[in-house]
């Protein structure tokens, strides 16, 4: 009887990391499948009609919708991760949109968010860098102070 009670207790301890890591591979899976489904489209766009395209969109549409539920799913298991903490800048909070210009102080080094893979940032591209401003995340163009992308309220 003992070693039943304890074999339930410890597997009550290992459920919650299986399913954890069960969630980061369902994050992945819906990223490759939204990416499959994009090479569909571009395919369903060169070589098929209208009907074809008209149905490659929706399937887009479907696997980005699943993508966003598991991430967010990802996000709200993994809140430790997301913890915004005391972050303060020495300029004031902004709400930037995709297409503003930032000054070179709001994007500078200090900002920049160096580990993309802690926080399951799609890598950049070239003269891109995501940063921090207050709890949001923003993808600027460090050449021109443009901002491409805005996630906002990414840390909790």
């Amino acid at each position: 009887m003992r070693k039943l009670i304890i074999l339930g207790l410890l597997a009550a301890t290992v459920a919650p990391s299986v399913a954890s890591a069960q969630s980061y591979g369902e994050v992945r899976r819906s990223e490759r499948n939204l990416r499959e489904e994009k090479r569909d489209l571009r395919q369903a766009q060169r070589y098929g009609d209208r009907r074809d395209v008209r149905e490659a969109r929706r399937d887009v549409r479907d696997a980005r919708q699943e993508a966003r539920e598991d991430w967010r799913d990802y996000r709200r298991t993994h809140r430790d991760v997301y913890r915004g903490g005391n972050w303060r800048a020495p300029f004031r909070y902004s709400q930037w949109n995709a297409g503003a210009q930032l000054r070179p102080a709001y994007y500078s080094s200090r900002y920049y968010i160096t580990d993309i893979n802690r926080y399951r940032l799609p890598r950049p591209g070239v003269n891109q860098r995501w940063v921090r401003h207050y709890n949001d995340v923003l993808l600027v163009n460090v050449r021109t102070g443009r901002v491409i992308t805005a996630h906002r309220a990414f840390f909790w």
